[in-house]
């Protein structure tokens, strides 16, 4: 990942820049999920990416973040993992699981 931000000198945005970035493709996700949803309509003529793509992006700006931090992803997820496998998730009454310490 390192390697192919600089390439594209991509190496020199700040991590805010990143975060609104991240921001933005999260938005085209939704616009793309919203386009393979019946119940919502978007424009016709509106440029939409895939599903796919979209999240490719997100992944691409996570990694880069983690990377201006010094973050090892896999590290920090597996622990994370372990954290969430000691919780107990409860439905709420809109259908959203929550942690029972947030309810």
């Amino acid at each position: 990942m390192r390697d192919l931000e600089k390439e594209r000198s991509f190496d020199k945005e700040s991590a805010i820049q990143k975060a609104l970035l991240l921001g933005e493709e999260m938005g085209e996700l939704f616009k793309a999920i919203r386009k393979y949803d019946s119940t919502l309509g978007i424009d016709a003529k509106s440029k939409v990416g895939t599903i796919e793509e979209e999240l490719a992006d997100i992944l691409i700006y996570v990694c880069a973040i983690a990377n201006k931090y010094g973050i090892d992803l896999e590290k920090s997820f597996l622990e994370k993992e372990s954290q969430n496998k000691t919780r107990t998730w409860k439905r709420s009454s809109s259908t959203v699981l929550l942690p029972r310490a947030e309810r």
